[in-house]
């Protein structure tokens, strides 16, 4: 009978044994670091800026900017923790946000019930990122094309519709009741950074404590060898893909009530970014691993930098390379650490 080394044992979802006490090494070794470099940052943007970065009020002005990025970084969270990608975030952000937009201001509710409209509008968006999850979700899993392919299409298809209808102009003025989604404080925090620290703590029990959660990162580990475990693989894409777009509905709900306006053409750079804070906070872009409070941490390094640099004058486009420098150092550390970590035999 041959011998099986133990190094090559399979392990839950079709991985090597060796495999899981190594990446819970390499979490929590990522976990510190970030939290090591927030503490490095921190102190170095509070000597550089003496008076003006360790202060109330930059302090609320990052709280109020997290949130629609952290809200996208959640939505991309979920594909990539799956093995895929969500292209299409962004465009399903700016198509939610026209929409319900469109209900504010277009008249189709009788002046003088702003609740009523109100209610409508978040209603229309909410249905129309359904539709659009629902259908990406559907193909990811039912058309035999990668995730980059079809929510590329999503993306294109979504993007120039808003865009024919629009004309590519923005719909602003919106009820001044709306609006106090974006500026309210509770208890001196942002309302919106609350709304954003419930949907980060809802992530992290819907894929820890939940059957369902669990099974995105058995898909994202081995599809086929989860699909042979019994667990319904498509449902599970199609869901992965629904809550995506959702999260996408609250991020364009926030934007717009501090903007006061929505457009095709918003928050285009934040793409990339979503994919970089992932990344930075100890997401496998293969798949199968990920934790929702790397991503926290890793967004509020990302802040820290640009509103650091922010004070300093430094050229927003100098502060995405060095977003872009941050995350190639992470990635040389944690391939450094995983070869460290590599048993021998």
């Amino acid at each position: 009978m041959p011998m099986t080394h133990p190094i090559d044992t399979p392990a839950p979802g079709g991985l090597p044994a060796w495999v899981t006490p190594l990446r819970q090494r390499l979490v929590r070794s990522n976990g510190a670091g970030l939290v090591l470099l927030l503490a490095v940052l921190c102190l170095g943007f509070t000597v550089a800026l003496p008076g003006r970065f360790a202060t109330q009020d930059t302090i609320r002005s990052m709280l109020f900017q997290v949130p629609e990025l952290g809200l996208l970084a959640l939505a991309m969270l979920l594909p990539l923790i799956s093995g895929g990608i969500n292209l299409s975030i962004i465009a399903s952000t700016n198509m939610a946000a026209l929409a319900m937009a469109w209900v504010l201001t277009s008249g189709v509710i009788p002046v003088g019930h702003v609740t009523l409209t109100i209610s409508a509008a978040l209603l229309a968006g909410a249905l129309l990122t359904l539709l659009v999850g629902l259908i990406t979700g559907y193909l990811v899993a039912s058309v035999n094309a990668h995730p980059i392919l079809v929510t590329l299409g999503v993306m294109s298809i979504v993007n120039g519709t808003c865009v024919l209808l629009t004309r590519g102009k923005p719909i602003a003025g919106f009820p001044a009741e709306f609006q106090l989604i974006g500026s309210t404080l509770i208890m001196g925090v942002p309302l919106p950074f609350w709304i954003f620290l419930l949907a980060t703590v809802a992530i992290a029990l819907y894929l820890s404590r939940t059957r369902h959660g669990v099974a995105v990162y058995m898909v994202g580990s081995n599809l086929e060898a989860t699909r042979y475990s019994g667990v319904d693989t498509r449902w599970v894409l199609i869901s992965v893909y629904t809550i995506s777009t959702l999260l996408c509905w609250v991020a364009a709900i926030l934007m717009m009530a501090r903007f006061n306006s929505a457009s095709a053409g918003y928050a285009q750079s934040y793409l990339l970014v979503t994919v970089l804070a992932a990344i930075l906070g100890g997401v496998d872009p293969f798949g199968g691993f990920g934790k929702v409070s790397g991503l926290f941490i890793a967004l509020i390094v990302l802040q820290v930098i640009s509103s650091g640099l922010n004070l300093l004058g430094v050229d927003p486009q100098l502060t995405q390379a060095m977003w872009g420098g941050t995350m190639i150092l992470v990635m040389a550390g944690r391939y450094l650490a995983s070869r460290k970590n590599q048993p021998r035999h």
